[in-house]
């Protein structure tokens, strides 16, 4: 999301100074309360004001800088519902490690402030937006069931991939192989039923078998 003004064109250096500056003194532990406009220009060098006509405030410098280590959602090919879903929840490649680290700031601000929740809400909702769409095209291709709720579906993939990455919440668990478990384990409960000959050969019958008769 880029939240900047409308003008000509400015120095893309000066941008990709302040951005980094933004990040660097969260990665060093500043919170997201104490982080200023000062202490960002101090670390780019630059003065106030450029930053002010890039950027309308904190709020708006913050998400363009945490969206650039965040990252885009990656394209969706199509191939199958699993597969689209794993290139949502799979950390990037390389994976930035900063980002935990900038996340873990902004975390504790969202029960505390409206605003930050608003922006943390800006930078998740591209992502979970993407699974809604992969999710309601599985259900248009018949691989999903027509009657998922979707929205609970989105926050059972995205919310144990999320925790664990940001928190370490499960030690047994690992962070690579964790988001094809879930993915698996939830679309085990979403996959349309299979109809046609592999399902009738496996359907238990609806009879007693009939005993051979030995006499």
């Amino acid at each position: 999301m880029d939240s900047r003004r409308p003008g000509r064109p400015r120095d893309r250096r000066v941008d990709e100074a302040v951005l980094a500056a933004v990040i660097d003194l969260l990665v060093e532990g500043t919170s997201v309360e104490a982080l200023s406009i000062e202490a960002v220009a101090a670390r780019a060098g630059v003065g106030k004001a450029a930053i002010y006509r890039r950027w309308p405030g904190k709020d708006a410098l913050l998400i363009d800088a945490v969206s650039r280590v965040k990252g885009r959602p990656p394209p969706l090919v199509g191939d199958s519902v699993r597969a689209d879903l794993l290139r949502l929840l799979r950390p990037a490649k390389p994976p930035d490690e900063r980002l935990a680290r900038v996340m873990s700031c902004l975390v504790p601000e969202l029960r505390r402030s409206p605003e930050r929740y608003r922006l943390y809400q800006n930078l998740v909702e591209p992502r979970r937006e993407a699974i809604r769409q992969v999710l309601r095209r599985g259900i248009r291709t018949g691989e999903l069931r027509p009657d998922i709720d979707i929205e609970a579906a989105v926050t059972v993939l995205y919310a144990p991939v999320l925790a664990q990455r940001m928190t370490r919440w499960h030690p047994g668990l690992d962070e690579a192989d964790l988001p094809e478990r879930v993915v698996d384990l939830v679309l085990a409960g979403l996959a349309a039923p299979v109809t046609g000959p592999a399902q009738a050969a496996t359907r238990a019958p609806d009879h007693d078998p009939v005993e051979p008769d030995v006499r």
